[in-house]
């Protein structure tokens, strides 16, 4: 079950990052940056393609190698603090956008299934 759910979040970050790589105005635009310069279309493929790549390869990685808790530990390890920055920002910030919340649901379900996932690891032995 914890592989199914690395192998997941492989798929969406890898699928994320090509999006954002080959939309970068529709993305950008959607998730509220309304003009990027050049330095800005640079930072943004780096963080939204780049490093969501680097995230889908350490998730597929973790389920290949069977490192299932390294995987959760890493999947808790970015969500929790994005999950609290964007509970921070959003109620800052409102009102925010359709991808902004959607964004924030998918991150709280992936949350919820990490720590459900390694709880039960630690009563498993």
């Amino acid at each position: 079950m914890a592989a199914l759910y690395l192998w997941i979040n492989a798929v969406l970050y890898a699928l994320l990052a090509l999006w954002c790589t080959l939309m970068p105005a529709a993305t950008s635009r959607s998730i509220g940056f309304t003009e990027l310069s050049s330095s800005g279309q640079s930072e943004y493929a780096v963080i939204y393609g780049g490093m969501q790549f680097g995230f889908a390869f350490l998730f597929a990685w973790t389920a290949l190698s069977g490192n299932i808790r390294f995987g959760l530990v890493f999947s808790l390890a970015i969500y929790v603090p994005i999950l609290l920055f964007r509970i921070i920002s959003v109620a800052r910030y409102w009102p925010v956008s359709t991808t902004t919340l959607a964004t924030g649901a998918l991150e709280v379900v992936l949350t919820a299934c990490a720590l459900l996932l390694w709880f039960r690891s630690q009563s498993l032995g």
